[in-house]
């Protein structure tokens, strides 16, 4: 019996002055302002992927985001969500 876990999320061990922290690889990731979308767009995906974007916004208006795309698709009034709000904030939002 082959028995894998799913859906693991790695953790990566970043280390400072302060000490070790452990992250998520995608806090990690949002942290250097990429954003990922790897599964269908709905309602709840497109919040999440919004949130990120406005939260990123106010981080730094003025600095680029990297939105990484490899999902098959989903509900387009959903997908036209995330791509108002990527029209609407004031950073460029790199599509990849």
């Amino acid at each position: 019996m082959n028995i894998q876990p799913a859906n693991v999320i790695p953790m990566v061990i970043e280390s400072g002055a302060r000490g070790e922290r452990a992250f998520d690889i995608y806090s990690l990731l949002l942290k250097e302002r990429i954003v990922m979308l790897g599964m269908p767009i709905n309602d709840q995906v497109a919040n999440v992927i919004i949130a990120q974007l406005l939260y990123l916004e106010r981080e730094d208006p003025d600095k680029d985001i990297s939105l990484y795309i490899h999902c098959p698709g989903g509900i387009i009034s959903a997908g036209l969500a995330i791509y108002d709000t990527m029209q609407l904030i004031r950073p460029d939002v790199s599509t990849i």
